[in-house]
C-alpha cells in the first residue's frame, strides 16, 4: 500500500494536478485565502453569539421567506462558532503558497 502511494506521489500528473491547484502569488491569491478560509473563523471568533443572537430576534419578528432564510442560514454557520479546520486550512494554504 506504502509503495502505490510513493507511486502515485511521484507521478507527473500528480505533481502537476498539485501545482494547478496551487493559489497563485499574487495580491488576488493571498487576498482569496485569507477572504473566504481565515476571515470568516476571525469574526466567528469574536463575534458568533452576537450574530446568533441577532438572527433570532429577526427570526421572531416574522420576516418574509427570503428573510426567514437569511436568518436560518446565518445561525447554522455562526452556531458552533470557530471551524479550527477552515482556520487551519486557511493557514497551510498560506504556507503551501509561499513555499
Amino acid at each position: 500500500m506504502k509503495e502505490k502511494l510513493r507511486k502515485i506521489a511521484r507521478h507527473p500528473a500528480t505533481k502537476k494536478a498539485l501545482l494547478d491547484m496551487k493559489p497563485q502569488k499574487t495580491i488576488w491569491g493571498i487576498l482569496g485565502v485569507v477572504l473566504f478560509f481565515i476571515a470568516p473563523e476571525i469574526v466567528a471568533y469574536f463575534w458568533a453569539a452576537d450574530i446568533v443572537q441577532y438572527a433570532q430576534n429577526g427570526l421572531s419578528l416574522h420576516p418574509d421567506i427570503l428573510e426567514k432564510l437569511n436568518y436560518e442560514m446565518l445561525i447554522k454557520l455562526f452556531d458552533d462558532g470557530v471551524s479550527w479546520f477552515n482556520l487551519g486550512f486557511g493557514v497551510v494554504l498560506l504556507v503551501w503558497l509561499f513555499f
